[in-house]
């Protein structure tokens, strides 16, 4: 008598998708709550502003990662989430510069238009660098984001121009990546 065992493969890969989409529905549910307290009051903010506001929240993770410590009750987390809506902030300025108020329903429409440019964008370099990311160190992610916060205000120091250089706008998209990372990776890791 012959057994047939039907096994079935469990696949052990992570759901990059599905990981990125909850990352991007935790930053996009705070834009949203803090846009119903302050409108679109960043809307004065230029983006050399906006960058410097990212740079503060980079090096405010940089700082809990060495000291291992806070004296104010936020988290890693909490600064890589503001570091994506900053970043789209900024980009939402290049694209639509000016400090007009936007209705709210334009604001959404602009934040998930970016994020979903960054997710394209994501997607893109996961295929070539099969998800390279998986392997680093969230510290080593806190790093790059701020290298590249470095190039940008280079960039922004020199009014824009660059010789070979994507630009600021390639820049966030990257820090809206890494910080979407960071989150997962940070997800991932067991509670103390």
């Amino acid at each position: 008598m012959k057994i047939s065992l039907k096994v079935e493969k469990v696949s052990t890969r992570p759901d990059t998708d599905a990981e990125f989409a909850a990352a991007k529905a935790e930053c996009r549910e705070l834009f949203v709550r803090k846009m119903a307290d302050y409108g679109t009051s960043w809307r004065v903010m230029r983006p050399s502003s906006l960058t410097d506001q990212i740079y503060i929240k980079a090096r405010r993770v940089r700082s809990l990662q060495e000291k291992h410590e806070a004296r104010v009750p936020e988290g890693q987390e909490d600064s890589f989430i503001g570091m994506v809506n900053y970043s789209v902030m900024a980009l939402i300025q290049l694209h639509m510069p000016g400090s007009d108020d936007l209705a709210p329903s334009e604001t959404e429409r602009l934040y998930d238009e970016m994020l979903d440019r960054a997710t394209a964008l994501m997607a893109d370099k996961n295929h070539d660098y099969d998800e390279a990311w998986r392997l680093m160190r969230v510290s080593s992610i806190t790093d790059i984001i701020l290298q590249k916060l470095h190039r940008i205000k280079e960039i922004e120091d020199h009014a824009g121009r660059t010789c070979v250089s994507e630009g600021v706008e390639g820049g966030y998209m990257d820090i809206v990546n890494y910080s979407l990372f960071a989150l997962i990776l940070l997800h991932e890791q067991p509670r103390a």
